[in-house]
């Protein structure tokens, strides 16, 4: 198997809805989450540093994530956790996921009368 040099460039929102899903669970800290994404994904996907701080930082502006400072040793990291705000917005994001992949699965298995599942 040929070794991936990149995520798929259709994965726009993807990080996102990671970075809520693995915060809803547990706080964590920029680099934590890093290495949660690849460990919750079986190593499919990575997600850098330069990628997520400014994602977790506009959730964060958005008041979907909440932050703290924690002093770890002489250093100090900011750990964040999923608001109520944060969660409902992993819940719509979640229901878009699936209704769009079970609609790209049936398209991809030649369904010509469209799913069931896609209503809006």
């Amino acid at each position: 198997m040929a070794s991936r040099t990149s995520n798929p460039p259709f994965l726009n929102g993807v990080p996102e809805m990671l970075i809520l899903r693995l915060l809803s669970q547990r706080p964590m800290y920029g680099y934590e989450l890093v290495s949660a994404i690849k460990l919750a994904t079986g190593n499919e996907l990575e997600f850098g540093e330069g990628s997520v701080y400014p994602i977790l930082h506009r959730l964060e502006a958005e008041k979907l994530l909440s932050a703290k400072s924690q002093a770890v040793g002489a250093r100090t990291r900011i750990v964040y956790k999923t608001t109520s705000r944060g969660l409902a917005k992993l819940e719509d994001s979640i229901s878009v996921w699936r209704r769009i992949t079970d609609a790209i699965n049936h398209a991809l298995k030649g369904g010509e009368h469209g799913p069931a599942t896609v209503a809006r």
